[in-house]
């Protein structure tokens, strides 16, 4: 970004810049006082509201104040706000609610600004600096499939949302290549393919077989399952063989990950638990020394307060576990990465463990007590992925369904729609792959995404490609719409931009206007409460405004043309990033 864009943070942190000055002037006896500022729920009475003078009231009262109440508490705060061209006008409302109306004058200016400089201007503020971002984590030798889609597809967008921010992310992979399951996959590969290291790698084709037919083997043979589990020891001991038999594992699964990652856009940097098992012991010591770690029935474990079983950090044969290896990496991304903010991404399922984890990592003074303060480590778990029955999402033939497999057929419905509606006499072959590819991996995206991510939701392809309601076919069609009235406009955008001037004197283009201009405070929420399905929300509001705002004012051809084509490109940048947060691309036509 360049240096003469300045951040100016989001509405509401401006608003509140004001509030934090009236709050000192007019009462300076009581230190630090936040402004309190929000969104006002009914529009008919203003834009936003300062909601301080109740709070302030009940400090004040008894002790002398010269107030009589609420209500003359925030005319104070009224009469001692400094000038400002954002606000047009305060009111009192109820007890003490300070009502404000933006000025129209300021909301078109903020508008005009933004699309000369960028809406990179309008990124959030946000109190941390570098943050890791641990998603998708998929296990080698296995498919990924849709129980991996809401962790990668989650993880980006939170990913996406704090880059934005300007924090600096290290978006890790912390996939699952170290274990027992190691020895079994490795003494398999060498009694399938005995001869390997001679020449290519082997074809091992369906990873997902290989495993399943390793794991019957070590399941039904003592043999196997005795040379599996010599197998392992020689792997963690070193030995060079069964290290590049390891690698050899890991990279056949990392091919098949990136199928899925190129498909969905997402860029991860793999950090998996071999990473982190030379830096266990270290750990384990820190733990030890600070008196955390006790014996117990052979194992050493920590035990967790509220907690009616400890966590093991060795087992009872002396291995490292989950538990071992996610205490090592929380140390490691603090001391080594020097993270702020940990953020692992994880279904539901997985929450009592990383409580206990976090936790541990609390007793050991490694994060502050206080679970607000920086820096800290947060768990972002979400629900299932059902299908029509109610029951987890599978195949006819009662498989997990391959994530490969379900974003194909995503994109060749699309593409059979789009030639349905003729698309293939106008559009080359190149732009009907490229929209079908856009709108049926967008659309997988957005009907996850849209969801608060706690709950479980049901894949229904039919849904989550129909072109009404809130998807991201509807969605992707406005933008495309909204592109559609400049070209025909005949107006060189860019020009606009620079000699002409937006003014919103209809209502519904104040309307539009003043909600484009809460796009940063909305992602700065979205950020700080984990939950992505609020960008969503937003996007799918400012695009119900847009058709309230068309319906009403004339664009092309009328006598405020030019001021109204820059509302509409205002709104498409607005969209194209909140698509950009949500990693889906958007459309220009259609």
């Amino acid at each position: 970004m360049e240096n003469d864009k300045e951040i100016i943070g989001s509405q509401k942190q401006q608003i509140a810049k004001l509030f934090e000055e009236s709050l000192r002037a007019a009462f300076p006896d009581i230190p630090d006082v936040q402004p309190l500022v929000a969104i006002c729920n009914d529009p008919k009475h203003g834009d936003y509201q300062c909601n301080n003078a109740m709070s302030l009231w009940n400090k004040i009262k008894g002790k002398g104040t010269q107030f009589k109440g609420p209500q003359p508490v925030g005319k104070a705060i009224i009469e001692n706000l400094p000038a400002s061209e954002m606000i047009e006008n305060c009111s009192i409302a109820g007890p003490g609610f300070v009502n404000i109306v933006l000025a129209r004058q300021w909301i078109a200016k903020s508008l005009q600004k933004m699309l000369i400089d960028g809406i990179e201007t309008w990124a959030p503020k946000l109190p941390v600096k570098r943050t890791v971002v641990d998603f998708s984590s998929p296990n080698i030798a296995k498919e990924m499939h849709v129980g991996h889609l809401r962790s990668t597809i989650i993880g980006d967008t939170l990913a996406r949302m704090l880059e934005f921010s300007n924090v600096d992310v290290l978006r890790r992979n912390h996939v699952g290549d170290w274990g027992t399951q190691f020895g079994m996959l490795i003494e398999f590969l060498y009694e399938k393919f005995p001869n390997w290291e001679a020449g290519n790698a082997p074809a091992i084709g369906d990873l997902e077989a290989f495993y399943k037919a390793s794991k019957q083997r070590f399941d039904s043979d003592a043999d196997f399952k005795e040379r599996a589990q010599k197998a392992v020891v020689s792997l963690q001991g070193g030995d060079e063989k069964y290290r590049m038999a390891w690698a050899q594992i890991c990279e056949i699964s990392r091919k098949e990950f990136q199928k899925v990652y190129e498909r969905l856009g997402v860029h991860l940097e793999e950090k998996g638990e071999s990473f982190y098992n030379p830096y266990i012991p270290k750990a384990l010591e820190m733990l030890n020394e600070k008196g955390l770690i006790e014996e117990s029935e052979g194992a050493r474990v920590i035990f967790i307060e509220g907690k009616k079983i400890p966590l093991i950090v060795v087992k009872r044969d002396g291995g490292f576990n989950y538990a071992s290896t996610d205490l090592t990496a929380l140390w490691y991304r603090l001391n080594e990465e020097k993270a702020d903010w940990m953020i692992y991404l994880t279904d539901v399922g997985q929450r009592e463990h990383f409580e206990m984890v976090f936790s541990a990592a609390k007793r050991a003074g490694w994060l502050p007590p206080n679970e607000n303060d920086y820096p800290k480590a947060s768990h972002v778990g979400f629900g299932l992925v059902l299908g029509e029955d109610g029951k987890r999402f599978r195949t006819r033939s009662t498989e997990v369904v391959k994530l490969v497999d379900l974003l194909d057929d995503a994109k060749k419905r699309c593409k059979a729609a789009l030639e349905e509606r003729g698309k293939t006499k106008d559009w080359t072959a190149e732009e009907l792959e490229q929209t079908a590819e856009a709108v049926g991996y967008g659309a997988v995206k957005y009907a996850d995404l849209k969801n608060n991510r706690l709950t479980n939701y049901t894949f229904n392809f039919d849904q989550m490609l129909s072109d009404k309601g809130n998807t991201a076919v509807y969605l992707l069609y406005a933008h495309a719409r909204i592109c559609s009235i400049i070209r025909k406009s005949g107006k060189d955008i860019e020009e606009l931009k620079k000699s002409a001037a937006i003014d919103l004197a209809h209502p519904d283009e104040r309307t539009l206007g003043l909600h484009l201009l809460q796009f940063a405070e909305i992602v700065e929420d979205a950020c700080t409460n984990l939950s992505p399905h609020l960008v969503c929300e937003y996007l799918y509001n400012i695009s119900e405004d847009f058709t309230k705002f068309y319906t009403n004012c004339q664009v092309v051809g009328s006598a405020e043309e030019t001021s109204r084509l820059l509302l509409c490109e205002a709104t498409a940048v607005v969209m194209r990033k909140c698509f950009h947060l949500l990693g889906i691309t958007p459309v220009y036509k259609i």
